[in-house]
């Protein structure tokens, strides 16, 4: 019974750390605003893009990698900052940039 009991609140633990997991949003600061209201899919997650913020509500585990801010520099232009359980060092950053700066020129600015 005792063994039971315990087996049940390890699988209860562990739902509950990946429900907690699944809702820390990951967040994507721009360098320039977006024209108007931008959704996309990087990740596994739904992107939801307003001014300079793309956020992530219900990130995978795949949401957090330097390729997902590859693709959403690609859609909406240069990513200042990319945060979820912790911040895009910043070779990582200038790594998911630089397709869209030499795109614009070598301009830190994307076009929108």
């Amino acid at each position: 019974m005792k063994l039971q009991i315990l087996a049940a609140c390890a699988a209860l633990v562990t739902l509950s750390a990946g429900s907690a997991l699944a809702g820390d949003p990951v967040t994507a600061k721009l360098a320039s605003p977006v024209a108007e209201k931008t959704k996309f899919i990087a990740g596994g997650a739904m992107f939801n893009c307003e001014a300079d913020t793309c956020v992530a509500l219900a990130p995978t585990s795949q949401t957090f990698a330097a390729s997902t801010c590859k693709t959403i520099a690609d859609k909406v232009g240069v990513v200042a900052s990319f945060e979820g359980r912790k911040a895009l060092d910043a070779d990582k950053l200038a790594s998911c940039n630089a397709k869209v700066i030499a795109k614009n020129g070598g301009t830190q600015l994307a076009k929108q």
